[in-house]
């Protein structure tokens, strides 16, 4: 008589643990501290040197390195120390430097792989934000990883959505970023 309602106690229990695993709802997280950046970039044309605040440091053999390369920019690695504002004017007073490098890594879409760092320097923040990951240019909206940071944003860790917000040719372009710190410490 014991064994019976010995396996019916564990059957019992095992059937409750199975169902309330099968019930649990998935956990929203919700973000810890959120920031809305913009960053302006003007790639050097041989032109504009005064302006420009970035340079095509390598591009495929034979290429012009003023000039980005044909078909998607494949092969192209342009590094930036672009200004930071928190609206999206170019002559703002600029609450940072965006500072990296973007690749054209892709031979049959504009897509790029960006390592960068925002490097604030503002009466509201002070630290750095390191970011890394693949952007498709021609997605509205994309999600590139926050990978850590220092000073007001110490080990904090979280998603940045993308968004081309203008452009103008291949010399100016501006992104805004919508950053969502996940972890915060």
């Amino acid at each position: 008589m014991g064994a019976k309602y010995y396996n019916i106690i564990v059957f019992s229990f095992l059937t409750l643990l199975a169902l309330s695993s099968a019930l649990q709802v998935k956990k929203q997280y919700k973000p810890c501290k959120r920031l809305i950046l913009y960053f302006h970039d003007i790639i050097y044309n041989g032109k504009n040197a005064a302006n420009a605040t970035s340079a095509i440091v390598a591009a495929p053999e034979g290429a012009n390195l003023t000039i980005l390369a044909g078909q998607f920019h494949f092969g192209n690695i342009a590094v930036f120390d672009d200004p930071i504002t928190v609206d999206n004017n170019l002559h703002s007073k600029p609450v940072g430097r965006a500072q990296g490098l973007y690749i054209y890594d892709t031979k049959n879409t504009f897509t790029a792989w960006l390592g960068f760092t925002f490097v604030l320097n503002s009466t509201e923040h002070q630290g750095t934000i390191n970011f890394a990951g693949a952007d498709p240019i021609l997605v509205k909206t994309r999600d590139i990883s926050i990978v850590g940071g220092t000073g007001d944003f110490f080990m904090h860790r979280g998603i940045a959505t993308v968004m081309t917000d203008a452009f103008e040719g291949d010399v100016y372009f501006r992104l805004r970023l919508d950053i969502k710190f996940y972890e915060c410490w």
